[in-house]
């Protein structure tokens, strides 16, 4: 029987089956905004830059969120503890070294993973995080970070990075577009007009709350991932409770990585981040962690 803490030969699935509906989809909407301009070669281009974007995102997706958060790339000689404590639980699974990164992020303390694989593999974390947190805590953190590259969640959210980026950026340009065909003589243009302008609204919205339920259901199973490889779930929730009250602002936190933290970089709790929340909320977590029986 499966259990909850090995999933990644499922998740491996899921993420292909993530990626071929998300052709299909941006198919679907490339012939509907091809069909109301009249123009085959808007299909061409939806699918050519759907394809383009998963290969490059696939694998350049860790340079790409390193480029972006300013992150720097440090050796054993930089800073031994942090080193050895990624060593000593990469062997402790069997795992490859991952390459690890500093965000000069004194303020919040945070933590990603990031790479298509276990051999491409990269955890970054915050100057805050070390600096704030015990080394339980920050051990608990690489933890949950490792359980991410061993579970293959970082390739599912390469997948879903892309399935929102493409979407938002087809819908963006039909809404610029201002809804003009070139042949009007068409009595049902008005009709796909209204289904152009309902497809090009919602998509991106649609997209956004999969990409959040999806992220929040594999935080999940990366802190209790983490918390069997350290044997002490309690290092690891008093983690999320000291990330997660901490009130500074992440600088170089944006939408399109932040579902990459350990906790979400934003601060808001209405209704309506809620729904777009990437990362489940924090006391959910933690009772999760207390409650576990770790023999």
């Amino acid at each position: 029987m499966a259990t909850l803490y090995s999933q990644a030969e499922s998740n491996v699935k899921r993420t292909w089956l993530l990626i071929t509906m998300f052709f299909v989809f941006v198919i679907l909407i490339g012939w509907l905004f091809s069909y109301i301009f009249d123009s085959p070669s808007i299909l061409y281009i939806a699918a050519g830059l759907s394809f383009a974007m998963s290969i490059s995102s696939y694998w350049f997706s860790d340079k790409i969120v390193l480029s972006s958060t300013n992150a720097t790339l440090i050796e054993k000689k930089d800073n031994p503890e942090i080193y050895r404590l990624v060593e000593n639980l990469c062997i402790s699974q069997g795992m490859p070294m991952p390459k690890i990164y500093i965000l000069e992020q004194e303020l919040q303390p945070n933590a990603f993973a990031t790479g298509r694989d276990e051999n491409h593999a990269v955890i970054a974390l915050t100057q805050g995080l070390i600096n704030k947190l015990e080394r339980v805590e920050i051990e608990g953190v690489i933890a949950h970070e490792l359980s991410h590259i061993k579970n293959k969640d970082t390739l599912l959210q390469t997948a879903i990075v892309v399935l929102v980026g493409v979407i938002a950026i087809i819908s963006d340009i039909f809404l610029r577009s201002g809804f003009r065909r070139r042949n009007n003589d068409d009595n049902n243009n008005g009709i796909f007009i209204i289904l152009g302008v309902i497809a090009a609204i919602f998509a991106p919205i649609a997209a956004n709350i999969i990409k959040a339920a999806l992220s929040r259901q594999r935080e999940f199973l990366a802190d209790a991932s983490g918390a069997l490889m350290t044997r002490y779930p309690e290092g690891l929730a008093s983690a999320l409770q000291k990330i997660s009250s901490d009130n500074n602002p992440m600088i170089k936190a944006n939408s399109s990585n932040a579902h990459l933290f350990i906790a979400s970089p934003f601060r808001g709790n209405n209704m309506v981040s809620r729904l777009f929340m990437t990362h489940p909320p924090v006391e959910e977590r933690i009772k999760a962690l207390m409650g576990m029986k770790i023999q």
